[in-house]
């Protein structure tokens, strides 16, 4: 393993690397191994550390980048490593997850610290005997919390296939690993790996609050310690989160097999356990107007009431109008959002745009009038204009027509595709202001609409679309709460928000049965969840080759037509970038594969052994 991860002299020194903080502060000082359990704020700081290392927005390549190697996004640079991966150019140089494997066992290493031998939980944080048990409880907790977080990170990038033919996951470590021993560590199987992040999960559950709500703490003395200021750290409803995400993936036909369906059940029943605790227990609250599942996902409120986990917030950021916008805009267009996923977004009222019937009144001619409103809160399109606030003054209007300023290519700020992204874009932010407005950013790691999807797909494959007796709700039903959401335009979703009366083609669908209805929700989960760095690891875990990996991606060719008024002709098939994957999984760093000789390669990355 690599030595910054190993030695305990690196693991400590990992608490003084930055300045900013994260609800506890960081220790001072250089201290010894020994000497950090004479300070209580540094063995705080081992739990603090874990939280600093996650991803804080979705500029990087677990997040939008990944996006860019699926068929929702093209990356405009040709560099990039994750257009090298998604066109099969990719060498051992320039291996864009090798930070998230060491990123992901500095995390676990600081993790296993604080477990080993008990001394995080033994140490004497507070006078008060009470509020002593409040915390180190809490940290006890987050400690096997964060350490199954990381675990799964690593098994869902990592996790595959080996050259041996046997589903591997990663090197289980769970203790502190002494710096003078030789270390060769070998893969742990996918089940292996499995176990353990559930045996994680539930010992943190034994520990934590159910959740980080003030009106959850019974003693108002106790929210000095306990309640919603701890709000974005793991609590106990993040841990059944986890596990039914984990057991989505295992369930999933790429790492099931035996078709096991309680696999699927496991994923559903974790998943439900936290749609019924937002539903009865944050939706009951009148704490900051509590959660509503019709209410839309504002990206910029680190409070959002639909979230479980997310990162910190970074204040006052423009990374992602940055990121999105063209050059035209001051932006750098450095992606673009595929035909596919255009296409894949229905009508107004729900009906796909290749209905058979048409039902949704598809206009070949005018492509984009009288989509599904999420469309209009994900994409710039021809003609698109972003408004001040979406209702306010024109800021500026999108020309991807073949001469236009934001023509695809024309400029190396511009997407390929003619489309460019709105999704985490804020409204109000115009560079050319006299006065700037920017807005938090932060990372949504589970949200609401996750467990939603979760439920959907696992309940599907266990009982169907519309039974309710199972799981007390149907897989049906939680879509609904998807496709009747408002958007940040303020527009209503596709379904009447009627409890019970979902929209026609969600009905159609549900009654077709469950083949029909696993393609709604997989497109519903695109939709979603689209350039959160998600569908990478959808698309491998549905499939069973690398047959839909390999499609080509497309984009428009929008061609102006003078006159009065002025209108567009619409190539939508034009291809833009051909993709090459030799295998559905990630490789294991090359670097590790040199350093340790019982790792096993995933298959299909014969030369990065």
């Amino acid at each position: 393993m690599n030595k910054n991860i190993l030695l305990l002299s690196a693991l400590i020194m990992l608490l003084f690397g930055s300045c900013e903080k994260f609800l506890n502060p960081y220790p001072v000082g250089l201290i010894t191994g020994e000497d950090l359990w004479k300070h209580q704020e540094d063995v705080q700081g081992l739990i603090t550390r874990c939280y600093d290392l996650m991803s804080t927005n979705y500029n990087n390549n677990e997040g939008a980048y990944l996006d860019g190697a699926t068929d929702d996004a093209v990356l405009t640079s040709p560099t990039n490593a994750l257009h090298k991966l998604a066109t099969g150019s990719i060498t051992t140089t320039a291996d864009p997850f090798l930070t998230y494997w060491d990123r992901d066992y500095k995390a676990i290493a600081l993790a296993n610290l604080f477990l080993k031998d008990r001394r995080g939980i033994n140490t004497h944080f507070m006078r008060d005997a009470h509020f002593n048990d409040l915390v180190r409880n809490r940290l006890q907790g987050e400690a096997f919390g964060l350490r199954a977080w990381y675990q799964w990170d690593l098994l869902q990038k990592f996790g595959g296939k080996g050259v041996n033919g046997t589903m591997l996951g990663f090197p289980i470590i769970l203790e502190p690993v002494d710096p003078t021993a030789k270390i060769n560590l070998a893969r742990n199987t996918y089940d292996e790996c499995v176990a353990q992040i559930k045996a994680d999960c539930d010992s943190a559950y034994q520990y934590l609050p159910l959740a980080y709500r003030d009106f959850l703490v019974k003693v108002s003395g106790d929210l000095l310690y306990a309640g919603g200021k701890y709000w974005g750290r793991i609590d106990g409803i993040t841990t059944r989160a986890i596990k039914a995400n984990m057991y989505l993936t295992w369930a999933s036909p790429r790492f099931n097999p035996g078709k096991d369906v309680a696999r699927w059940d496991s994923a559903a029943a974790n998943a439900k356990k936290v749609i019924d605790f937002k539903l009865n227990v944050d939706g009951a609250s009148s704490v900051s107007g509590g959660f509503k599942p019709v209410d839309y996902l504002n990206w910029f409120n680190p409070n959002a009431p639909g979230l479980l986990i997310a990162s910190r917030n970074v204040s006052n950021d423009d990374a992602m109008e940055r990121m999105f916008y063209p050059g035209g805009f001051q932006g750098n267009g450095v992606m673009g959002a595929t035909q596919e996923l255009v296409n894949s977004f229905p009508m107004a009222n729900g009906y796909p745009i290749d209905d058979p019937a048409n039902r949704g009144l598809y206009d070949a001619t005018k492509p984009y009038n009288g989509r599904d409103p999420r469309f209009y809160s994900t994409i710039f399109y021809n003609t698109a204009q972003a408004k001040k606030n979406n209702t306010g003054a024109v800021m500026y209007t999108f020309e991807n027509w073949t001469g236009g300023k934001d023509q695809a290519g024309s400029v190396s700020s511009n997407s390929l595709t003619n489309y460019h992204i709105k999704k985490f874009v804020y409204m109000g932010l115009n560079w050319t202001d006299a006065s700037i407005s920017r807005q938090p950013h932060v990372r949504f790691f589970i949200r609401w609409e996750n467990m939603c999807l979760a439920f959907a797909e696992a309940a599907n494959q266990v009982v169907g679309p519309v039974d309710i007796t199972k799981y007390g709700m149907s897989a049906r039903t939680a879509i609904q709460y998807l496709r009747e959401r408002k958007t940040q335009e303020g527009a209503n979703g596709i379904s009447p928000v009627v409890p019970g009366n979902p929209d026609a083609y969600l009905l159609e669908v549900a009654a077709a049965g469950k083949d029909a209805f696993d393609s709604l929700v997989k497109n519903e989960r695109r939709l979603e969840t689209c350039f959160e760095g998600l569908r990478f690891f959808d698309l491998r875990r549905w499939s069973t080759d690398l047959t839909g990996l390999n499609n080509p991606v497309h984009g428009a060719v929008i061609i102006q037509v003078a006159g009065t008024p002025v209108t567009y002709t619409y190539n939508l098939n034009n291809v833009v970038e051909a993709r090459s994957y030799t295998s559905a999984y990630l490789p294991i760093p090359y670097s590790e594969m040199l350093r340790m000789s019982n790792l096993i390669q995933n298959e299909g990355w014969n030369g990065w052994n």
